[in-house]
């Protein structure tokens, strides 16, 4: 099967208008002192916030693209037909989410025959949105202004660079405890700003690197074509641009040889 520019163009168009539509139900929770929030399997929280944004997606996707396959954070799989899967996490962050701050974001990325094709990653708090297709560039837009292009930024030394994360612990965890503190100690500015956050912060030149020692596909398929289209890169250690590693880091061109050396030693 080919793919034709107006599906691509189409489906990031329906993304966008659901991401803003979700936005709504999120913020409706946002700071509310009577959410309630519960522990999954594996021990990450989960909320109405979560749920809902991912049942108002998953009924769009279903009324206007049927055959589309879906996988999400909340609900699980639901097999496609033509090669297209969504891959939703409708809160990315959600331990920020909960704890008030504004750092949290809606995932809504489109495979199509497993490679990542379409990127929207909306921050309801802050009413901001970065997007991308292939092909097409990537976008930041804020509020109600006219969308600029996202661009990773030139910054080609470790000594010049901005590093974020999302949880140092899981570096230890993971055996790159040796990689963080290298890290920490060389660049410019290391800062925890993480999740999805972080990763759009490379996007639009903000920062150099962020890397997760832990990531579902859910968590990083919107980010591939956003990064790629940003003049960055998605990458798990070993270089590869997939989101089915468990771990991953976005970076700018410029650092991307630097980066893959410390992960590699």
């Amino acid at each position: 099967m080919g793919l034709q520019e107006s599906e691509l163009t189409s489906r990031l168009q329906h993304a966008l208008e659901w991401a803003l539509e979700a936005q709504g139900l999120i913020m409706g929770y946002y700071q509310n002192a009577d959410l309630k929030v519960e522990d999954k399997k594996d021990s990450s929280p989960v909320t109405l916030a979560d749920r809902g944004a991912e049942e108002l997606l998953r009924k769009h996707i279903e009324s206007i693209y049927p055959q589309d396959g879906i996988l999400g954070e909340e609900y699980g799989e639901k097999a496609g037909s033509n090669g297209f899967r969504w891959v939703l996490d409708p809160v990315d962050g959600t331990k920020s989410f909960v704890h008030g701050v504004p750092l949290f974001g809606t995932l809504i990325g489109i495979e199509f025959e497993s490679k990542c094709v379409v990127g929207v990653c909306r921050f309801p708090a802050l009413n901001e949105v970065m997007y991308a297709r292939k092909g097409g560039g990537a976008w930041w837009q804020k509020g109600e202004q006219a969308p600029t292009p996202a661009k990773c930024s030139n910054i080609s030394k470790l000594e010049d660079a901005c590093f974020c994360t999302t949880n140092a612990a899981r570096w230890v965890h993971h055996g790159h405890s040796d990689v963080y503190k290298h890290l920490c100690e060389t660049v410019k500015l290391s800062r925890g700003w993480g999740d999805c956050f972080g990763h759009m912060l490379v996007a639009t030149g903000r920062a150099e690197l962020m890397v997760d020692p832990i990531l579902s596909p859910w968590d990083a398929a919107a980010l591939v074509p956003i990064l790629e289209e940003a003049g960055g890169h998605f990458l798990d250690y070993q270089g590869n641009a997939t989101i089915y590693s468990s771990h991953g880091f976005s970076v700018n061109g410029a650092l991307k040889d630097t980066a893959l050396k410390l992960f590699r030693k």
